[in-house]
């Protein structure tokens, strides 16, 4: 896998990019200082009283310095008055209201449970291929002066999280599955409709929510046939195929049934999280050979675990009754052989141990609080420290996954045949708003497909039956070519393909609802390009460096935008601002909004501002209807997130192009930014030739040389080969544009 980089364009303005809080592949520093000596007894008697109290005291983060700062310690199995290093939870607006990069909460786990110190860090980042999930590195820590330790910096689920990641509403009903006086764990069985049931059993961290779970849990007992209007079907799938793959028992299909997060979308349904991921990859010990309490396990019992574990146990009902339903059965052995496949058996899982080994190498080994040592932290990637799972010992890494993967090709639905589906296509690549379309495949060895389609974020995919019967767009009755019919809006089309036989199923993509097909519809003004940190790039009237959006008029009339709206709360508010009478936008032309919160300057000024951690914004016609909504993630100094190609394409993270067309010239994609993709340069200089490794669906890519120039462009289908030996030597840029992603190679000669 490789490693973050940032791109530039040898003509533009270069320009620095402060250390991300959860770049992965760098340390984050962070330096507390207390008034108090003696903090560590203070914040012992806080965590023995069980207060939300904190101990008050100064944080510099990456070298940046905030007062009045709260810290306790945190955790259950992982904290104890004996150790000498504990986990923290630090909240930079205990006090005043301030943030960090967009973060209020830092939560830091000590490690005591993982002698390789990579199972949390290196289980978010796969886990992140195929679900939203939390971010994660590693921060080193000193407490009034002094190095307490290295620790796992994982991103805090909360109702910033809510809207930075999921993109739903912070007010929206969040559950915290992690029992805390109970041994029978977060189930979701149904306990009736009296809430006060639930309360031993979850932690409520939204104001409202228990009336939902309890309908949620009866409908999950009642009502699979239905579960679908209620549960996020596919992040549960992936959920339950993760924990399978990487052993982590501690979890929902572990004994005590925790360490996830229930979270409700815009559309009332349940979103499922992992959380808690120090002790994956078969380090979990309170469990037996059957995967009940007791243990420690074997480490054949972690090897050969049931590859459709808790399958008919009333006691997991999410498990027993999604795969009571043959088809979701299906869903769930597909991803599970993705996840494998795609890091297990390739070794990459391995690879990149060894590379975030390397990066802590040092600081583990200048330790002063470590629970483990050097050695045995270099160890546990193939050995088992301490003999095997119990207090203080955990099996190695390779000693679990390697042999694990073997057991699974043992196994007969292993070699059950999926369909193959190939040739997607839409019935046209250049669709107008409200539309109606085809998307065909050719698909063999299918009984069953269906079409999942979207246009827009988090919002739930329509599933409509492909078939081949001639009347879909398909060509001839019983030709191998599914079709399928969408109806399009005036945004952009998200989209995917499942199919089935008796046996197995298939996503294309594979990593499908979590990667999808991209289809640009042509709308009659779109959201063009927006920035949300603007220090330089351009000023408004008043000589006002402003966050700004950009609209562009794909027509060849004028358009009057009377009445039209703007908003950063389109699911709450889609009306916010409104477009002034005689606002006109040219034909084939752009036009600047200033979000700035200041309606009395003159010109187009809305009444908000974009947030550098993440925003939606909504663009709604005069008639009510919404005509682009665009998600922006995280955003640094300098760059903007516009559409590429101008006005159709995808949208990417850029350099400015205000009130002008988009060029692709560069892109900053640091590790927590960037789209899931797993691709492979070598070699990397390359001297005469260069192969991408690329083993996904068939994609364009674009080679640009260090001056912007396009050298080289084409489809990208498996091991692609290139001659460069005639190719002047210097830096390349490789963009997957539908991917939202780049890398750079060098050539030389």
């Amino acid at each position: 896998m490789r490693k973050n980089c940032l791109l530039l364009i040898a003509l533009l303005p270069l320009y620095t990019v402060a250390q991300g809080l959860y770049d992965i592949d760098n340390i984050t520093t962070i330096d507390l200082t207390f008034e108090e000596t003696n903090w560590d007894e203070i914040m012992d008697d806080y965590y023995e009283a069980d207060l939300d109290e904190r101990l008050v005291g100064t944080i510099v983060i990456n070298g940046e310095f905030y007062d009045s700062v709260g810290v306790k310690y945190k955790g259950n199995s992982t904290y104890s008055p004996d150790n000498l290093k504990n986990p923290l939870n630090i909240k930079i607006d205990h006090i005043l209201d301030q943030k960090f990069q967009g973060y209020t909460t830092f939560k830091l786990s000590n490690g005591d449970k993982d002698p390789s110190f990579v199972r949390e860090v290196l289980g978010y980042e796969i886990g992140r291929n195929y679900m939203d999930l939390p971010l994660a590195n590693y921060a080193k820590v000193t407490i009034n002066g002094d190095y307490y330790g290295l620790f796992t910096s994982v991103e805090s689920i909360n109702d910033d999280y809510q809207e930075r990641r999921l993109f739903v509403d912070d007010d929206n009903v969040r559950i915290k599955c992690n029992p805390q006086s109970v041994m029978d764990g977060s189930s979701l069985k149904y306990l009736g409709s009296d809430t006060t049931n639930y309360y031993d059993y979850y932690e409520l961290k939204s104001d409202l929510g228990w009336e939902e779970l309890a309908d949620f849990t009866y409908e999950l007992a009642y009502n699979t046939e239905t579960i679908e209007e209620h549960l996020d079907l596919d992040r549960a799938i992936w959920m339950l195929a993760y924990n399978n793959v990487m052993v982590n028992l501690d979890s929902y299909s572990g004994p005590f049934r925790q360490n996830y997060y229930m979270i409700q979308d815009d559309d009332d349904r349940f979103m499922a999280l992992i959380w808690d991921l120090n002790q994956s990859m078969g380090s979990f010990s309170m469990v037996d050979g059957g995967g009940g309490m007791g243990g420690p396990p074997s480490l054949d019992d972690l090897i050969e675990m049931e590859l459709f574990l808790r399958e008919g146990d009333s006691e997991y009902p999410l498990i027993a009754n999604l795969f009571a339903v043959p088809r979701y059965k299906k869903m769930y052995l597909a991803h599970l052989k993705t996840i494998a496949e795609e890091f297990i058996e390739t070794g990459d899982y391995y690879a990149r141990a060894e590379e975030l080994q390397d990066v802590i190498a040092t600081e583990v080994a200048a330790e002063p609080n470590g629970f483990f040592t050097p050695a045995e932290f270099e160890s546990n990637l193939d050995d088992a420290v301490g003999g095997g799972p119990g207090p203080g010992s955990v099996y190695g890494l390779s000693q679990v996954m390697d042999p694990r993967m073997d057991y699974y090709q043992s196994l007969p639905e292993w070699s059950y045949i999926a369909p193959t589906i190939s040739d997607i296509s839409p019935s046209t690549e250049s669709p107008t708003a409200y539309a109606d379309i085809f998307i065909t495949a050719t698909i063999e060895g299918a009984s069953y497909a269906y079409l999942g389609y979207r246009d827009r974020l988090q919002e739930r995919f329509t599933k409509v039956e492909m078939l081949d019967d001639g009347l879909h767009g398909d060509g001839a009755a019983g030709d191998g070519v599914y079709g399928a019919m969408a109806t399009l809006s005036a945004k952009d089309v998200q989209y995917y393909i499942y199919a089935d036989n008796d046996n197995a199923g298939k996503f294309s993509p594979v990593r499908a609802e979590h990667e999808y097909y991209h289809l640009a519809v042509t709308a009659p003004v779109v959201i063009n390009e927006m920035m949300a940190r603007n220090t330089e790039t351009v000023t408004d009237q008043d000589d006002e460096y402003d966050d700004w959006l950009e609209l562009y008029n794909t027509t060849d009339a004028d358009i009057d935008l009377s009445g039209y709206y703007l908003s950063d709360r389109p699911n709450a508010e889609p009306l916010m601002w409104s477009f002034p009478e005689g606002t006109t936008i040219a034909a084939n032309d752009y036009l600047i909004v200033w979000l700035d919160e200041d309606s009395l300057q003159e010109g187009l000024h809305a009444n908000f501002k974009l947030s550098v951690s993440g925003e939606t914004v909504s663009f709604t016609g005069a008639d009510g209807f919404e005509l682009s909504r665009v998600t922006m993630p995280e955003m640094y100094s300098s760059t903007t997130y516009g559409r590429y190609p101008n006005a159709t394409g995808p949208y990417i993270r850029m350099f400015p192009t205000f009130d002008a067309t988009n060029s692709y010239t560069a892109l900053s994609l640091p590790e927590d930014l960037e789209s899931n993709v797993v691709l492979s340069i070598y070699p990397n200089p390359a001297y005469e030739r260069l192969i991408i490794d690329w083993q996904e669906e068939a994609t364009p890519f674009m080679i640009y040389n260090s001056q912007g120039a396009l050298i080289h462009q084409g489809q990208l289908t498996n091991l692609s080969e290139l001659n460069v030996a005639d190719w002047v030597a210097g830096m390349y840029i490789l963009i997957l544009p539908e991917h939202h992603y780049s890398d750079k190679f060098i050539v030389q000669h």
